[in-house]
């Protein structure tokens, strides 16, 4: 570093130390103090503390003390303070670091120390006396020190100036909420600041900060801190709901709690629900149970989530009131569960308008576990089983098959068969055509939910940190969705056939349900149609797909062109069957009839305000609004300084801007 460099730094030191002698409100005396510490062998100087100096208080006799010390190379503590009848501060020393010497501990003879001793018995230190002008004046001042100075290239890690500042632990927090590990966060502060020198702090102080926010949050108990965090979020959001069951000691037995947002999901998508309890992977050990939907993209969105005690029939009605509760009271169309009695008996119970179904992914997996024997000495049993658990319009051609399986392959006494067969009405496909399920049968989009979880959630989490991480993933399916609806409105579909039903289809449609209903259509051609029966407004067609044996009747009203297959895809699905769209076609049908488009297949699926559980619409997601204040604010000051950091006068007008 040549001269003028040296000079210019000084320069700047004297700059910073003189703003911070105006903002104390600092008079110097007149005079230079013999014991003032110069930076070079030039005669510009470092101000020292002098006799007289007056600080407004003693924080700013301490920040003054502090600067003065780490341009010096030691580090301060604040060491005596006498205080009057007010509590108002008198007298306050502050000392080098290194002030006194390590105390022997009289209790034992020999102590050893693990820890390196730091101090010097160094005199070095600044007092100041509260006078009658209510101002602190410095009335003594010992500048001699007995040990080195910390050179220029270890300042930085002088313990009183080393601080985490406020924006640095809101990164910190952020951090911590999304799972990344302290050395990554550290690295990325460090390439923020330009290095690890600029950082302002050690690893050492970042981890003890992460660690003591964390041990707050534990001393606090997880009781006041899940009441803390859930009034936290009804302040940010005031559509927020949650709802804590406790027994008669005041323990916390039941948790629910949803936002806005998902409150407005339910109000457009909540025909449906899935739920599940069999993800345990919490520090409680608790069932955490999501109830999940389907939006208007075929993707999974979460309606609310709970932490329950147990799974008794008491614990479900609870928690499905609650839920009611948090949704205005609105049931949905069809309810998947896993077979739980308890569970079962809440359903009825608490949703009499609603439809039960059972999941039946878990229950061929069952009968795949108890039957294995039966699977693995038939090649045809699984096919047998699965056409009765998927196939069939017919109800007593069922249960002709279904007994044709039972003594064809010796299970007429079996247990775990008789016992599903007491809930077919649950879970037979037969018996489930005209219930609406978005095409679900099973609890696999929980079960989906519950692996994305997994990726987030650890056993060690306590309820805030579990809920905070859970929030992650409502933010994830969130910006999905997103995703799916910037798709959707800069790209269209391809059509398979340049058809007037399809190029009206494609702009209802979100581009998957638009798939799912091309994929009938193009069928149609491979399909043959002949009249069965006419009565005076209905003919009866029956329609069979070419690539099957079975025949399917089709209803059709003219008057109404209202039309109705025996499969009864749209009953379960949403979506007009290849036989009902032959039919359609036969009639000279080119537009797809307005009784036949779901809305929540739609574009505009979203569209109409949801109301929130005190009546009010729900406007928008306050929380959000402040997320998004600070994220634009935040990368804004980023791109501000990238900018102004390519100029020196940019960069000081900048500066001063901030």
């Amino acid at each position: 570093m040549d001269t003028s460099q040296i000079i210019l730094l000084e320069d700047e030191l004297n700059d910073c130390i003189a703003d911070q002698q105006e903002e104390a409100q600092i008079e110097p005396t007149h005079g230079s103090p013999k014991n003032s510490i110069t930076l070079s062998r030039h005669s510009k100087e470092i101000v020292a503390p002098a006799i007289g100096m007056k600080f407004d208080c003693d924080e700013s006799a301490y920040e003054f003390y502090k600067e003065y010390a780490h341009r010096i190379g030691f580090s301060v503590r604040k060491h005596y303070v006498k205080r009057g009848n007010a509590g108002q501060i008198i007298r306050r020393t502050f000392s080098c670091s290194k002030e006194g010497e390590r105390a022997v501990d009289k209790r034992r003879e020999n102590v050893s120390y693990r820890r390196p001793i730091s101090q010097t018995g160094c005199l070095a230190q600044m007092t100041c006396h509260l006078q009658k002008d209510g101002m602190l004046h410095v009335v003594s001042f010992h500048g001699q020190h007995n040990h080195e100075f910390a050179p220029s290239p270890m300042k930085h890690m002088l313990r009183s100036k080393r601080k985490i500042s406020s924006a640095q632990k809101a990164i910190a927090n952020d951090a911590e909420r999304s799972g990344i590990s302290i050395k990554q966060t550290i690295e990325l502060l460090s390439m923020q600041a330009g290095s690890r020198e600029n950082l302002g702090f050690m690893d050492v102080d970042y981890k003890n900060y992460v660690h003591n926010e964390r041990s707050m949050a534990l001393r606090k108990g997880d009781g006041p801190t899940m009441m803390e965090y859930f009034h936290k979020m009804q302040l940010a959001d005031p559509s927020y709901f949650y709802s804590i069951q406790v027994d008669d000691d005041g323990q916390i037995m039941n948790i629910f709690w949803v936002d806005a947002r998902s409150i407005v999901d339910y109000g457009h998508f909540g025909d449906v629900i899935c739920f599940d309890t069999t993800y345990r992977t919490n520090r409680y050990d608790r069932p955490f149970a999501p109830f999940v939907g389907v939006n208007h993209h075929k993707q999974s969105i979460i309606f609310g989530a709970a932490l329950l005690y147990d799974e008794t029939i008491e614990s479900f009605k609870w928690l499905f009131e609650i839920f009611l509760n948090a949704m205005s009271r609105k049931q949905p169309r069809t309810i998947l569960t896993d077979q739980s009695a308890a569970m079962a008996k809440a359903i009825i119970e608490v949703f009499p308008k609603s439809n039960h179904r059972l999941c039946v992914w878990h229950i061929y997996q069952n009968a795949a576990k108890n039957l294995h024997h039966v699977f693995h000495s038939s090649k045809h049993f699984a096919n047998d089983f699965s056409d009765c658990l998927y196939e069939y319009e017919d109800e007593d051609e069922w249960l002709v098959s279904w007994d044709y399986m039972l003594k064809e392959y010796g299970l007429t006494d079996n247990k775990r068969l008789c016992s599903i067969f007491d809930v077919k009405e649950k879970w037979a496909m037969v018996y489930g055509r005209h219930m609406f399920t978005v095409d679900m049968k099973s609890t696999q989009r929980s079960e989906s939910i519950n692996s994305v979880l997994k990726k987030y959630l650890k056993p060690k989490h306590d309820f805030v940190r579990f809920s905070g991480h859970y929030s992650r993933v409502l933010v994830d399916k969130r910006h999905q969705e997103l995703q799916a609806d910037f798709k959707m409105r800069q790209t269209k579909p391809i059509l398979q056939s340049n058809v007037e039903m399809l190029r009206h289809v494609v702009e209802l449609y979100t581009p998957e349900n638009f798939q799912m209903f091309q994929d009938e259509y193009m069928k149609i051609a491979d399909c043959t149609i002949y009249k069965a029966n006419k009565s005076d407004t209905i003919t009866e067609y029956k329609v069979k797909y070419s690539q099957r044996i079975q025949e399917h009747i089709v209803k059709y009203e003219a008057s109404t062109t209202t039309v109705e297959c025996s499969c009864k895809k749209f009953s379960f699905v949403g979506i007009l069957c290849a036989h009902a769209l032959k039919v359609l076609e036969h009639k000279n049908v080119k537009r797809l009839p307005v009784q036949y488009v779901l809305k929540r297949w739609t574009q505009d699926a979203r569209a109409g305000s949801i109301k929130d559980y005190h009546g009010n619409d729900i406007k928008g997601n306050a929380q959000e609004s402040i997320g998004k204040r600070d994220s634009h604010l935040s990368h804004n000051a980023r791109e501000i300084s990238t900018l102004a950091a390519e100029n020196e006068i940019m960069y000081k007008h900048t500066k001063e801007c901030f």
